[in-house]
């Protein structure tokens, strides 16, 4: 059986719901601080959703509760039917941060097949170049496979991290501000390119954005997080169609939502603000 096959048979067994990912009444408390309070969330299967909010709302520490990197002081996550660290365990949570984290040493198709090749140690060497290779075409850089982090952009080693991500195909991306270091039209072109992924695999991902305009451009759902402490003060819908280019930057719907979630961060900046 292939490693997708496992993979496949290891999602199944999960609870099968309509909404994917669920947190109930979760808080999170650091040292005497109280970083995140009763946090609801739902997110269904198939889904683009962004976290926006201020510097320091708590919208990192909510993903590491979500890719089960941090237990909560009180309440629960579950995806799948599952409890994050279980989910995570059976490696259905991809993870992306702001620095690609590349291995220098390795070229771009061994570095999109690491984590792949850690998880499952019976695949030969040829396997794992395969998948490597697979992923590296569906993010863009398939003639890239050979080359270097050094010999490559910032753009270009994020789409190499992104591969490394989806290499072990997780039902979940979870993203930490991964173009958060980019130039604007470097950011622009990797959001589109983002989207372009998401819709070919109908992953579920979640993006943690201190942008208005790329939350707008390709979610679905946005919850805005308040802070002091971190709770989600608002969620709307994106009521905008797919599949989107850059141009509905131009749409007045678009520019109508973007004003909106703008006054509602303005609000959430203000500790115990609009809820």
């Amino acid at each position: 059986m292939s490693h997708l096959a496992h993979a496949n048979a290891r999602k199944q067994t999960a609870v099968q719901t309509d909404e994917l990912i669920t947190a109930n009444g979760v808080s999170v408390v650091l040292g005497n601080q109280l970083i995140l309070q009763n946090i609801d969330l739902s997110i269904p299967q198939g889904s683009f959703v962004s976290l926006i909010g201020p510097s320091g709302c708590g919208k990192s520490t909510l993903l590491k509760v979500l890719a089960g990197l941090v237990t909560p002081t009180s309440g629960s996550v579950s995806i799948a039917g599952l409890s994050a660290t279980e989910a995570a365990r059976r490696r259905m949570i991809g993870l992306v941060f702001q620095d690609a984290n590349l291995l220098p040493w390795k070229n771009a198709v061994d570095n999109a097949s690491m984590l792949l090749s850690i998880a499952n140690r019976s695949l030969s060497r040829a396997e794992l170049q395969a998948r490597g290779q697979e992923m590296l075409e569906l993010v863009g850089l398939g003639d890239a496979s050979n080359k270097y982090p050094h010999e490559l952009s910032g753009g270009m080693r994020q789409r190499v991290a992104i591969a490394r991500a989806l290499a072990l195909d997780p039902a979940v991306l979870l993203m930490d501000e991964p173009f958060g270091a980019l130039d604007a039209i470097t950011r622009d072109s990797m959001g589109q390119s983002l989207l372009e992924i998401w819709q070919r695999t109908g992953k579920t991902i979640v993006l943690v954005t201190h942008s208005i305009d790329e939350a707008v451009h390709l979610s679905n759902h946005v919850h805005v997080l308040g802070i002091r402490p971190g709770r989600i003060t608002e969620s709307m819908d994106i009521d905008l169609p797919y599949p989107r280019d850059l141009s509905v930057a131009e749409d007045p719907e678009f520019v109508k939502q973007a004003v909106h979630l703008r006054m509602l961060l303005r609000a959430s900046h203000q500790p115990g603000g609009a809820s």
